[in-house]
């Protein structure tokens, strides 16, 4: 089995993957860990969005301000 493959789902899981999934082929774990990242950055990117809407709601003077405190 290719190391490659398990050690980008590891990275992507934080954690080892499971004793059973030593039974999948290298490209079925790539296709799950690059499945995970997909989904990552997906959900990174709509709490971005979801951040800067927020943002509206802050008066446009203290915008800069305060976004500099949250994302620092």
């Amino acid at each position: 089995m290719s190391t490659e493959a398990p050690a980008q789902l590891s990275t992507e899981l934080g954690t080892a993957p499971p004793d059973s999934f030593q039974t999948l082929e290298p490209a079925q774990l790539q296709l799950l860990a690059d499945a995970l990242r997909r989904e990552r950055e997906s959900r990174a990117l709509g709490l971005n969005e979801a951040a800067e809407d927020a943002l509206k709601l802050v008066p446009a003077l203290a915008r800069g301000p305060v976004r500099r405190i949250l994302f620092r």
